[in-house]
This record gives structure tokens, sequence and C-alpha cells, in this order.
């Protein structure tokens, strides 16, 4: 999903995105029907990885949440997060890019339009939330080592 996609998206739910410049550790932020992205980031692929968490807390958080020391809050940032993941880095897209015949983690990210770093934090999360594998259809997805295994009848 790329970057012109999801502000397509965004603007489909009244969502209104922005690209200000913002001090370097803020990335995103969302609040109200209004997405900031931090203009200082440097690829489309990063800004897509930000805009769909700040989407991510569009369908999944309610108030104030900057606080990430109250644990109510932090479960809102990784529910918003595991939207993120499973709109960019769907299990199904990854049987895909096996069947297209990627074999490592740069090509993966590259094939979902993804960062290395947000395909791992999606991989991280998918073993968090389904253990070592996950099975779909006749395939069996492996999270360490990342890979995908085709079984026969």
């Amino acid at each position: 999903m790329t970057y012109e996609n999801l502000l397509r998206e965004a603007q489909q739910h009244g969502i209104d995105t922005y690209e200000k410049p913002m001090i370097s550790k803020i990335k995103g932020l969302y609040s109200d029907k209004v997405i900031w992205i931090n203009k200082h980031i440097p690829t489309q692929t990063e800004k897509a990885c930000i805009l769909a968490e700040e989407l991510g807390h569009y369908h999944t958080s309610a108030g104030n949440i900057l606080d990430q020391t109250k644990i109510e809050n932090r479960k809102q940032e990784k529910r918003a997060r595991t939207w993120a993941y499973e709109r960019l880095v769907p299990l199904q897209k990854i049987v895909q890019a096996h069947k297209n015949g990627i074999r490592n983690r740069y090509e993966l990210a590259e094939y979902l339009g993804v960062t290395e770093q947000f395909l791992d934090s999606a991989i991280k999360r998918y073993k968090e939330k389904y253990g070592l594998y996950f099975s779909i259809e006749n395939y069996t997805i492996c999270f360490e080592p990342l890979g995908v295994m085709e079984l026969f009848d």
C-alpha cells in the first residue's frame, strides 16, 4: 500500500493529513480526524508506515494517549500499531510474496512497500500474537526464522 493510497483512505474517512516540520523524535500524530506527518521523514515508504499507524489510532484509539507511562495508553498504542501491521503486512501478502519468489527480508519489505524496521516490528507482533508459526490455506508462515512452507496433500 503506497503513501498516496493511504492518503486517499484517510480522506475517505474525513481525515485531514498534513506534512509539517516537527522535532525529529516525533514522526506522526493523530487527533480529532487530523494527522500530522513529520515533513523531514526522507522516504515515501517510511511516511506510509507512519501514516498507517496514525490511521490505526483513528480506528482503534480514544482520547489523549501521549503519556505512555499509563498502561491503558500503551495498550492503545499497541492496538494502533497492530492495525498498521495487519494493514501493510497482511499474512496473505507474505504468502503471495513467497509465491512470487521473494526470498529475504529486504525483498519482502520492498515487495510490501514498508521499511525493514516496520517489517521486523510486524513479524515480532505476529509472533507475540500467534506464536512461532501461523497456518493459512495450504501454507505455514514461520516467524522465526521467517519463511513460508507449502503443505502438500
